[in-house]
C-alpha cells in the first residue's frame, strides 16, 4: 500500500488560479445570531478546512483584517507554540522580523488588493520578539473573495510548494474523501498521523492521538492479539484483523485493520499504516442475531441449540480422554400453579432465580441450559467419582426447595430431577437426554422434590408410555372408549336416582382397562382434554335417553382431571349449545372434581368452574375426607354436591367416633344446602348408618358395580316400582 501522510501537498500560486472559494478557509463570521448566506458558506468552509488542511505538512494561517490569527493547522500552531484551537488575541506580524516589517505591510496590501496571489520572502521569529531562531521563509498570500480574511501559506524552503503540488490530489482523496480511517504508527507503536476520519471514529480529536501508544485505544484482549501482529508486521507480513476498540465514551469500536508494514531504504522497520473500517453496526447485529439462535433470551442460559452442541462436543471430548460425564434433567414441580396464581410476569422473574441458583451450584467449566418453559438441563464434565454428583444434586434440590421471593410475593416450588451417564447409560447424546428425561419423570412420579438415575426399568416405563400414547389416539379415532355407569341409590327411598359415569377402555389386545391403567399417560401428553370432551358429549346423550325414561331429575355426573380445569376456555367451547341442543335440565349433568382443584386458588381454575356453572352444569366435590379441602371452602366453590372419601364410610361399624365424623360432615354440608352422597359403601351395616345419619346417596357393590348403559338400564327397569 504506498499511501504515507508525509507525501501529500499543498497548492502553490498556480494552483490557486480558479481555485472555487470553498477550496481555502474562510474566516469565521462573528457569532451575532444573524443569518446569511455567508456565514453557512463561512461555517462549511471551516468545516472543510479542519478536513483538508489541518493534517496538511506545510502551514497554513487565517488572518482577519487586523491581523490577528483566527485559523492555523497543526504545523502552524507548533511552529509558533500556539494552542491551535485557542490562540488568543495574537497578531501575525509580532512573527515577523522587524527589519521586513515595511515589506510585510506592502505584501498585505497587495494581497487585499490584488484577485492573484502574492509571494514575498522574508524572515519570521518563532517566537516574538525573541532574537533567535529567526528563518527564512516564503510567505504565499490569497485574500478571501469576500474581502473579510487573508489566508497565508508558510514555508521554509523556495521551490518546496511545486513539489507539494503534485501530490495534492492524493491527499484531497486519502484524507477528505476516505470513508476509512486511516492510522499510522511509528516502530515503537506511537501514533505518528491519523486523519479526521479515523479521530471521529474513536471521538478524540487529532492532536489527542498523536504521539499516544496504539495499545492505549484497546483492552487488555486487543492489547494481547495487538503484541502478536506486531512481531508479525517488523517480519514484513501484511495482515488484516479486527479489533475492539475503547472510544473516548468507553463504548466499543469494533473495526478491521488492514495493515502494511512499512521499511526504510535499507529494510529498517519505521512503523506501520493501517486502513481502519468501523464494523460494529455489523458485530453488534452478528452477536444479536447469534444470541438469538443460541441464547435463551429469558435467562441468559443456552438454550436448546447451543445446548445440543456443548452435549456433542462435551461427550466426545470424554471419549478421547476416557472419561465421563453426566447429564441432569431439571424439571421445576408446580411452576405452572405459580405461572397462573402471580402472572406470567411473577413467573418469569422465578425462571430467572431458578437459573441463578442451578448455575451457582456447579462448575464454571459445567454447562447450564435451558430448554424451553421450565425445563432446564445440566452437564457434568469430566466426572470422576459419583460422589461428586451427589453433592450437586443435593445442594440442587435443596436450592430449588427454597422460597423464592418475587417482588413483594413469595412462592415455595421443588425439582425433579434425572441423570443419566455417558457413557454407561448411553453413548448417542440424543439416547442419552432421553435417558435423562425418563429419569427425570420417574423422580416426579415418586412424589417430586428428589432426583433420580436412569435404569433399563425407567427405559421400559418410557416405551410403555409412548405406545400407550399412541394407542390412545388411536382408540379416540376408533371408538374403543365407552362409559359404565354406577348406580347412585336414594337412600331414603332406595331407588337409583342417579348415576356416575366411568371411563372404560376396550384395549384390542389387553382387554378391558379401568381409568388407573392409562389416564396418568393421558394427562401427561395432553390427550386428556380431548378424552374429557368425548366423555362428556357421550355422557350427555345418554342423559337426554335417561331423562326421558327416568325422569329429569335423573344426573350423570362424569370426572375430570385437575388437568382440564388449567386448560383454555376453548377447550369447553361448544358445550352450552350441546346441552340445549339435548333439552336437559339444568344439573342434568355433574362435573366432579378432585379437592385440589377447590384448593387451587390459580386463576383459570376459578373461569373454568365459573364456565362450567354458568353452562347449567352441576359441581361436586369428589373423595371429601382424604385431603385438606375444608367445609369452608364449599361454599366459596358453589359446589352442589359433596361425595364422601370411602375411607371414611369404610370405618363405619368399627367405633362411635367413625360414625359421629361422618354424622358431623353430612349434618353441616346438609347446612350448606349441599346433597350428600358416601362412595365405597360395601356392606348393609354401611349403608343403615349412612341413612340413620340423614345421608342423601349412596353409591358402591353393595348396590352394584360400574354396568356398561345396556346393563344399567335394565337394572333400573328390574327395581320395584315406588
Amino acid at each position: 500500500m504506498d499511501i504515507t501522510p508525509h507525501a501529500v501537498s499543498a497548492p502553490d500560486s498556480s494552483s490557486l488560479r480558479g481555485y472555487d472559494p470553498v477550496a481555502w478557509p474562510a474566516a469565521p463570521l462573528l457569532d451575532d445570531g444573524v443569518f446569511s448566506p455567508e456565514r453557512v458558506k463561512a461555517e462549511r468552509e471551516q468545516a472543510y478546512f479542519n478536513d483538508l488542511y489541518l493534517l496538511a505538512p506545510v502551514a497554513y494561517f487565517v488572518l482577519g483584517l487586523d491581523g490577528v490569527i483566527l485559523q492555523m493547522n497543526l504545523v502552524a500552531a507548533e511552529l509558533f507554540g500556539l494552542q491551535r484551537e485557542r490562540p488568543g488575541h495574537v497578531l501575525f506580524r509580532a512573527y515577523v522580523h522587524e527589519a521586513f516589517g515595511h515589506d510585510y505591510e506592502q505584501f498585505v496590501q497587495g494581497v487585499l488588493n490584488s484577485s492573484e496571489p502574492e509571494r514575498i520572502q522574508l524572515q519570521i521569529r518563532l517566537r516574538p520578539g525573541a532574537p533567535e531562531p529567526c528563518l527564512p521563509m516564503s510567505l504565499l498570500g490569497s485574500a478571501d473573495p469576500g474581502g473579510q480574511a487573508l489566508r497565508l501559506v508558510l514555508e521554509q524552503a523556495e521551490g518546496r510548494l511545486a513539489a507539494l503540488e503534485r501530490s495534492e490530489e492524493r491527499f484531497r482523496r486519502i484524507v477528505h474523501s476516505a470513508e476509512e480511517g486511516i492510522w499510522e504508527i511509528d516502530a515503537q507503536a506511537l501514533t505518528s498521523f491519523v486523519n479526521p476520519k479515523m479521530a471521529h471514529m474513536l471521538g478524540f480529536q487529532i492532536e489527542e492521538m498523536l504521539g499516544q501508544p496504539l495499545a492505549s485505544f484497546m483492552d487488555e484482549e486487543g492489547r494481547a492479539i495487538l503484541e502478536r501482529n506486531i512481531a508479525r508486521r517488523e517480519e514484513g507480513i501484511a495482515e488484516r484483523h479486527e479489533f475492539k476498540f475503547l472510544r473516548r465514551d468507553g463504548s466499543a469500536l469494533w473495526a478491521t485493520l488492514a495493515t502494511n508494514p512499512i521499511f526504510d531504504a535499507s529494510g529498517g522497520y519505521l512503523g506501520a499504516l493501517a486502513l481502519v473500517s468501523d464494523i460494529t453496526a455489523q458485530r453488534i447485529a452478528s452477536e444479536r442475531i447469534w444470541r438469538q439462535a443460541n441464547v435463551d433470551q429469558l435467562t441468559g442460559l443456552p438454550n436448546r441449540h447451543m445446548f445440543l452442541d456443548r452435549l456433542h462436543n462435551e461427550a466426545r471430548r470424554a471419549r478421547r480422554d476416557g472419561k465421563s460425564l453426566a447429564l441432569l434433567f431439571i424439571d421445576l414441580d408446580h411452576f405452572k400453579q405459580v405461572n397462573d396464581r402471580l402472572g406470567h410476569a411473577k413467573g418469569d422473574m422465578l425462571l430467572r432465580q431458578a437459573a441463578r441458583r442451578i448455575s451457582e451450584r456447579v462448575r464454571v467449566t459445567d454447562t447450564v441450559a435451558r430448554l424451553g418453559g421450565d425445563e432446564f438441563t445440566v452437564i457434568l464434565a469430566g466426572v470422576a467419582q459419583p460422589g461428586g454428583i451427589e453433592r450437586v444434586l443435593q445442594e440442587l434440590v435443596a436450592a430449588l426447595a427454597a422460597p423464592f421471593t418475587l417482588d413483594g410475593d413469595s412462592a415455595q416450588i421443588s425439582a425433579s430431577v434425572g441423570v443419566a451417564l455417558y457413557p454407561a447409560d448411553a453413548e448417542a447424546t440424543a439416547t442419552l437426554l432421553r435417558h435423562a428425561d425418563q429419569a427425570m419423570y420417574a423422580a416426579k412420579s415418586a412424589g417430586r422434590n428428589r432426583y433420580s438415575y436412569f435404569t433399563p426399568a425407567m427405559q421400559q416405563a418410557a416405551e410403555l408410555r409412548r405406545s400407550t400414547v399412541r394407542e390412545m389416539r388411536l382408540a379416540l379415532e376408533q371408538n374403543q372408549f365407552e362409559l359404565h355407569y354406577q348406580p347412585i341409590i336414594g337412600l331414603q327411598g332406595g331407588g337409583i336416582e342417579r348415576a356416575e359415569a366411568l371411563l372404560r377402555w376396550r384395549h384390542p389386545q389387553r382387554g378391558l382397562l379401568c381409568p388407573a391403567d392409562f389416564i396418568a399417560f393421558a394427562e401427561a401428553n395432553g390427550l386428556i382434554t380431548d378424552i374429557g370432551d368425548w366423555v362428556f358429549r357421550q355422557a350427555v346423550r345418554q342423559a337426554q335417553q335417561w331423562q326421558a325414561e327416568y325422569g329429569a331429575a335423573f344426573q350423570i355426573s362424569i370426572n375430570k382431571s385437575a388437568l382440564e380445569f388449567h386448560c383454555d376456555a376453548a377447550c369447553y367451547e361448544g358445550w352450552g349449545e350441546t346441552l340445549a341442543r339435548a333439552g336437559l335440565a339444568p344439573g342434568a349433568i355433574a362435573i366432579e372434581m378432585a379437592e385440589g382443584v377447590l384448593l387451587d386458588d390459580a386463576r383459570q381454575v376459578g373461569e373454568r368452574l365459573r364456565q362450567l356453572r354458568g353452562m347449567g352444569l352441576a359441581l361436586a366435590l369428589d373423595d371429601f375426607g382424604a385431603g385438606n379441602a375444608s367445609l369452608a371452602c364449599l361454599k366459596r366453590g358453589d359446589i352442589d354436591v359433596l361425595k364422601l372419601d370411602p375411607s371414611l364410610v369404610r370405618e363405619l361399624g368399627h367405633g362411635e367416633a367413625d360414625l359421629a365424623m361422618c354424622v358431623a360432615i353430612i349434618t353441616l354440608a346438609q347446612g350448606l344446602g349441599l346433597k350428600v352422597v358416601a362412595e365405597g359403601v360395601e356392606t348393609a351395616t354401611q349403608r343403615d348408618l349412612l341413612r340413620a345419619a340423614g345421608c342423601d346417596y349412596a353409591q358402591g357393590h353393595v348396590f352394584s358395580r360400574a354396568l356398561p348403559a345396556g346393563q344399567f338400564a335394565a337394572l333400573v327397569a328390574a327395581q320395584p316400582a315406588a
